[in-house]
């Protein structure tokens, strides 16, 4: 998945002209630019990458995700349904702005369950979040239909699988706000960065305003600038804004190179029935950033893990066994462990935690293996490796 893999003089002449002018931060600083502003570069390409009308350009995936509840309303004691399969930054987001996540099971897509989603609404439900893991994308119409039944914020993280589209349109533009990552391990990365994107302009003024402390970015005086309301530091850098500006241009590049390996490892697997493959919505296309399997039991699926590590298959993971992928093992969430008071809003809205199972997440997430894809193989290593993994598999079904 990671465009680090594939680091080129591209990249390397962004970050030179920033560090040639010496301004490292994205606002403020005219005179000294010599005419480069990489933040705003990557802000414009992303909107002409992805037929958006507004970008706006963060210091994490993680802030991208907090900063898109915000700007659409996202308060204290909110409820916002989330699935039990995600990163952890996608509570976290959540939490940090007072609202409450409410857990809801996946299903065969290992995104958020249509029907799981609608026996969660209540009268304090403001958004649904749906996360489009390892490449693929959550079954969106059906979401979508929810949200505009019960007038609801529709809000996609999409950091892991940018570059995917649903019935021809890119991941990140269908909800009302789309988020992206941008960390070391994203398919393009800025080392640290993220993004939202939307075709709301009062959510894309918010988001401008509310990642920059507040700022207006009204004139060429930044001392004199207003703030309309409260805002934190979202900020990315330029240093981090170059790589991504960089890499942005070679995402067709890099979506290419995952697509071929992605395929060449499917096909050494299509013809084993005990093996069966994500559920991809109608209209869906995948990233390609994972190869994303189920197989017959949690028994033979911890079986093939130890079979790729004992032969060298490498970057497979299952995520019943991960401490932080899946609701399993958030014990930190489970018992509120915080450094700071929680507000009891938050408090009692997770009281649910207490008793839930989520047995449906179980029954997929327990026999799921899902295998990055590098681009940095060769078509040999590739075909090695389908072959390779054919091999343990088949010995572990037996």
């Amino acid at each position: 998945m990671p465009g680090f893999e594939l680091f080129s003089d591209a990249e390397r002449k962004e970050v030179h002209d920033v560090l040639d002018n010496g301004v490292l931060m994205r606002y403020g600083f005219d005179g000294m630019r010599n005419g480069h502003w990489k933040a705003k570069e990557l802000e414009r390409a992303l909107e002409a990458q992805f037929d958006v009308n507004h970008a706006q350009l963060l210091s994490s995936g993680t802030a991208a995700v907090s900063v898109a509840l915000a700007i659409t309303g996202i308060g204290a004691g909110d409820e916002v349904i989330m699935p039990t399969f995600t990163f952890v930054a996608s509570f976290e987001a959540i939490m940090m702005l007072g609202a409450v996540p409410v857990l809801v099971d996946i299903d065969d897509t290992l995104t958020l369950d249509p029907k799981a989603i609608r026996n969660a609404i209540t009268p304090k439900t403001k958004a649904i979040m749906p996360v489009h893991m390892c490449g693929s994308m959550a079954n969106l119409g059906e979401i979508k239909a929810i949200c505009d039944e019960h007038n609801l914020i529709l809000v996609e993280d999409a950091c892991q699988a940018i570059g995917g589209t649903y019935n021809g349109k890119a991941l990140g533009t269908i909800g009302d706000v789309g988020c992206f990552s941008f960390d070391f391990v994203k398919t393009m990365t800025c080392g640290e960065g993220g993004a939202i994107i939307t075709n709301n302009k009062d959510y894309s003024t918010n988001a401008d305003h509310y990642s920059d402390h507040g700022h207006d970015h009204v004139g060429n005086d930044r001392g004199a600038e207003t703030h309309p309301f409260l805002g934190y530091n979202f900020r990315i850098s330029e240093l981090n804004a170059a790589v991504g500006l960089a890499q942005v241009r070679r995402l067709p590049e890099f979506l290419s190179i995952q697509k071929k390996h992605y395929t060449i490892l499917r096909e050494a697997l299509a013809d084993i029935p005990e093996v069966v493959f994500r559920t991809v919505p109608e209209g869906g296309v995948e990233s390609c950033a994972f190869l994303n399997f189920f197989l017959p039991n949690l028994d033979i699926a911890r079986n093939v893990m130890a079979g790729f590590k004992a032969n060298g298959i490498d970057v497979c993971f299952h995520y019943f066994d991960n401490n932080w992928h899946y609701i399993r093992r958030w014990e930190h969430l489970k018992n509120l462990k915080s450094l700071y008071p929680i507000s009891a809003e938050v408090k009692e809205g997770m009281q649910y935690l207490d008793t839930k199972t989520f047995d449906q997440s179980d029954h997929y997430i327990a026999r799921n293996v899902s295998c990055l894809i590098k681009m940095s193989w060769t078509a040999e290593e590739v075909k090695a490796r389908g072959a390779k993994m054919r091999e343990v598999i088949l010995e572990a079904i037996k």
